[in-house]
């Protein structure tokens, strides 16, 4: 077993010296032998010899690692790397552990669709700056068109951990990364995809009790960071109709202002406030006693508990409404 584990590992080498030069000295895995990653196995295949195990997986975007069974020649395939889980890197001496996502250099879900012609939505990790983020790319138009979606932010507006005046906004710090590879679920979280991703869309959805809605802004900017972190606000032209089917038919806005964009205030601390959104008020021409709104990171009148969502008072168009929602942020 000691001269066949040292043959393998001369061949790993050897392979991996052609890898390296096929793909112009990227950094690469090194092989680990003695070492697995358990419990992240999502198909397993026999092989004749490990360098079919690594075309395996190069050829199955879910791939992001892989186990090589020494004894039986099974090569099993991970959707997770010992970066994005390491209390499941474990030692095995019948095994050794491979990880390609380097190989890739992937950076967001948009490059995964049109570059490597990725259809289906599946867990992966991006190469961020030559740091690992695990989650979850959207592939296909689930309500905001066709192409690639790299998850951004999701926000609990019966909570406040993303309140207008969250530092959470204006940080560079992830919150609850493992919720980036749930989907459309009501786990809270901010990946590095929030100051590291470029764009040129913009997709926000909501969700109220199991139905969703989705809207698109049309915007380019280097990362949503940049759009929000500085405070100042930045227009949009969507429209109140266009937000509000956001909500659905329980919609309510004040008639007038109809200021909307990124960090969107009025001249009154106290008033309405969207970090993405739209702020409306009761006085024609005038902007500065908002009492409603509907968007992401909402905060002031004439609710603070509701920090994504709809809140609405004094004579809005549709009735008084504090409407807590499920928020998701996407970019392509």
């Amino acid at each position: 077993m000691d001269y066949f584990l040292i043959h393998l590992t001369l061949l790993v080498i050897f392979h991996l010296a052609v890898v390296i030069t096929a793909n112009q000295c990227k950094p690469v895995e090194v092989s680990s032998a003695g070492k697995a990653l358990k419990k992240h196995t999502f198909r397993s295949t026999a092989v004749a010899s490990v360098f079919e195990c690594q075309v395996v997986c190069d050829q199955d975007l879910q791939c992001q690692s892989y186990n090589f069974f020494i004894p039986e020649k099974i090569c099993e395939l991970n959707d997770r790397t010992k970066e994005a889980r390491p209390q499941d890197y474990v030692t095995d001496e019948t095994r050794f552990y491979m990880g390609i996502w380097h190989l890739r250099d992937v950076k967001s879900c948009k490059e995964l669709y049109e570059v490597f012609k990725a259809r289906k939505s599946h867990v992966t990790t991006l190469n961020m700056d030559s740091t690992p983020t695990s989650l979850l790319c959207h592939m296909g138009d689930f309500g905001c068109g066709d192409g690639g979606w790299t998850p951004v932010m999701k926000t609990d507006g019966n909570k406040q951990t993303f309140r207008y005046n969250s530092t959470l906004w204006s940080n560079t710090e992830s919150f609850n990364p493992a919720g980036g590879e749930t989907g459309f679920d009501n786990q809270e979280t901010k990946l590095p995809t929030y100051w590291k991703t470029p764009f040129d869309k913009i997709c926000l959805g909501m969700k109220i009790g199991q139905h969703k809605r989705f809207i698109v802004i049309n915007k380019q900017a280097s990362s949503l960071f940049s759009l929000i972190a500085d405070g100042k606000h930045r227009n949009t032209a969507l429209g109140r109709d266009t937000w509000k089917s956001l909500i659905g038919a329980n919609a309510s806005l004040q008639r007038f202002c109809n200021k909307e964009g990124f960090n969107v205030m009025d001249n009154s601390i106290e008033s309405a406030k969207a970090r993405i959104g739209i702020i409306a008020d009761d006085v024609e021409n005038v902007c500065q006693n908002a009492d409603s709104r509907i968007g992401f990171g909402t905060g002031g009148r004439p609710t603070d508990a509701i920090s994504c969502g709809n809140a609405a008072a004094f004579n809005p168009d549709n009735g008084d409404k504090n409407i807590a929602s499920m928020g998701y942020i996407l970019v392509q």
